[in-house]
């Protein structure tokens, strides 16, 4: 194989979170006078860590969200991850091949650490990812669209930088890893391949990503 080391993003990529979570931040986010739709959402918040929901929403209007908004949201979403989480179609196949190619692998993720254990945990991905393979924007300064997460998780894991690929669904991820001097594959399952132009490789279903990894 090309690459020493695999780096999954979580949300979109190994779990099929993205829509039930940005459905909740737009509805939490109107309700407190911030008219956001699920379109608005993914545009501007999808794949960032929550700093960029309080820095945006700062900006443009210069009011704070509240104290608890983390808290609020997270438990808003824990329980609809309880109810209607799954994992992305295919992507235990990718898995299976990595591990039975003796390939490592590591999540770096926007989310919090218990925003990823949870959604595995609850998908059954848990088996696959121990704690020395998950790593969370909580790990490092800066969220996505920095480099920061994927430079320490590559650090943590061993290899090089350039010896790299990561596995994206958002242009905020998509421009992390380009900043990291890393390889990308962009997935276009929910997002226009024209947004995500930056990547090395696009692909549509888990399928061609393991065929992409040989």
């Amino acid at each position: 194989m090309r690459y020493d080391l695999v780096i999954f993003d979580n949300d979109g990529v190994l779990v099929d979170s993205e829509p039930i979570s940005n459905r909740l931040l737009a509805g939490y986010l109107t309700e407190l006078g911030h008219p956001t739709s699920y379109e608005d959402s993914l545009r501007d918040y999808m794949g960032a860590a929550m700093h960029r929901v309080h820095d945006l929403i700062q900006e443009r209007t210069g009011r704070r969200l509240p104290e608890d908004f983390d808290d609020v949201f997270h438990g808003r979403v824990f329980a609809a991850f309880e109810q209607d989480l799954e994992q992305v179609p295919g992507v235990v196949g990718v898995l299976e091949k990595l591990a039975a190619d003796g390939v490592p692998y590591c999540v770096a993720s926007s989310g919090s650490h218990e925003r990823i254990r949870v959604g595995h945990r609850k998908t059954g991905l848990d088996r696959w990812f121990d704690g020395g393979r998950i790593f969370s924007s909580e790990d490092v300064g800066r969220g996505k669209p920095a480099p920061d997460l994927f430079l320490h998780a590559a650090e943590r894991m061993g290899v090089a930088p350039e010896k790299c690929v990561v596995v994206e669904d958002s242009p905020l991820g998509v421009r992390a890893a380009v900043a990291a001097g890393m390889d990308v594959y962009g997935f276009t399952a929910m997002t226009p391949a024209a947004k995500l132009s930056g990547a090395t490789h696009l692909f549509a279903t888990m399928g061609e990503l393991a065929d992409l990894l040989v």
